[in-house]
């Protein structure tokens, strides 16, 4: 660390910087439908997940290689791409966390990643074999695999609950689900950690590299882990309220057996993905497998509106941090004059954004359940009643099954005599 100067450290700090902002904005990943469906408290579930997350970030390395030696090249790569990629990716993290859109943290740094090395070296700095198959390709096939894996296991965690004959089992049901949505909650925050953390370790990795302290293909240092690690949990302990509500209760209303299909479904898909050195964003996973168990679920309704506006800003992501990226190397280019305005913009940009939040904060008691700032229902849309045609079994016996009749009494009775009395 001794031959780190003072570029490559601002740098680090600014990737840390986006390790925190990737920990607040993907924080509902993890647990928007743990808190959504009353299975653990707000602020303990934002606890569990950072600590998890911490844990997840030793687990492997394998996406950190795919980023500091695989997106671009590293020849020639100059350490003023990597902090212009960076400013792209923080800048777009903390806007659609204004909006309360969750969007890919992921797809944000490639994104600017991307952007910025076509600025400085060209089209030929990019390995867009890479990108493809271990970016592209995984971000158009992950909410969909989620999305069908939530369903179906949605669909088999109703059928298998409809022997529930009466309130108590119901209950003694629904509390066996919030335990294994806690379990399931705490599988997917390691794999955000597993997943995450890696891709911040893999661009200090690069900057490294460019910076001559590591050779090309170098594994992270041990210190480089712990530091991402700290970070991206520091960030999801603060909680990312506003995604949060947007994913606990802004697409779907969930039940505990659908909060346990999602979250299941989520961590597996996240973890193949890392094992298999894919770059995965853990956002589109888990938003496709909430979707999915809203569909799964008899009478479940999708808010295909705030779906719509975060597809949207799934598809605008790359090149919108591209573009911020492109334009922060273009000044960085310039010498350290350029540095150290884009420094200043990054700053001023990040302060904005935060003054804009503070005129409606949310806060943990607006993701509880039951909180007065719940997402209006929204009647059913084409797709929904298309799926939920083939409808599972009702979760409790119809109702003559909990009814008792009672004859009459055999004397004259003013009103319908003939009418039995039910209870």
């Amino acid at each position: 660390m001794e031959h780190i100067t003072l570029l490559l450290a601002i740098v680090i700090v600014t990737a840390l910087v986006f390790d925190f902002t990737n920990g607040f904005h993907d924080t509902a990943n993890a647990m928007a439908t743990t808190i959504s469906t009353g299975a653990l408290k707000p602020k303990t579930a934002v606890a569990m997940s950072a600590v998890l997350n911490l844990v997840g970030a030793f687990l492997s390395v394998e996406v950190a290689k795919t980023i500091s030696g695989g997106i671009v090249n590293e020849d020639g790569l100059r350490t003023e791409v990597i902090f212009a990629a960076l400013v792209g990716a923080i800048l777009w993290n903390l806007l659609t966390w204004l909006v309360g859109l969750p969007s890919s943290s992921s797809h944000a740094l490639f994104g600017g990643l991307i952007g910025a090395a076509v600025m400085s070296a060209g089209w030929s700095s990019v390995n867009g074999g890479t990108v493809v198959t271990k970016v592209l390709l995984p971000a158009v096939a992950a909410p969909i695999v989620a999305g069908v894996a939530a369903l179906l296991a949605t669909r088999l965690t109703y059928r298998i609950g409809g022997k529930v004959r009466n309130d108590a089992q119901e209950k003694a049901t629904a509390k066996g689900y919030r335990a294994g949505q806690i379990a399931s909650a705490g599988l997917v925050s390691l794999a955000h950690g597993t997943n995450d953390a890696q891709k911040t370790m893999g661009i200090i990795t690069l900057a490294l590299v460019t910076g001559g302290v590591l050779s090309p293909g170098s594994n992270p240092p041990v210190w480089v882990i712990v530091s991402a690690g700290l970070a991206i949990a520091l960030g999801t302990y603060l909680g990312g309220w506003r995604i949060i509500r947007t994913m606990g209760s802004g697409l779907t209303e969930l039940k505990p057996p659908q909060g346990f299909a999602a979250q299941t479904s989520a961590a597996t898909v996240i973890l193949a993905s890392s094992h298999l050195g894919f770059s995965l964003s853990t956002t589109q996973s888990c938003s496709g497998a909430v979707m999915g168990a809203g569909l799964g679920r008899s009478g479940g309704v999708v808010r295909w509106s705030t779906a719509t506006r975060m597809f949207v800003a799934w598809g605008l992501t790359l090149p919108a941090a591209g573009l911020v990226g492109a334009g922060a190397e273009f000044l960085t280019k310039q010498g350290t004059w350029g540095v150290v305005v884009v420094a200043a913009l990054l700053i001023a940009g990040s302060g904005a954004i935060w003054m804009l939040s503070r005129r409606k904060p949310v806060g943990h008691g607006d993701v509880a359940p039951g909180s007065e700032d719940a997402a209006p229902a929204e009647p059913a849309g084409v797709v929904t009643q298309a799926i939920a045609a083939v409808s599972p079994p009702p979760t409790v016996a119809q109702a003559h099954d909990l009814s008792a009749t009672i004859p009459a009494p055999a004397g004259p009775v003013a009103a319908d005599p003939a009418r039995p009395a039910t209870v």
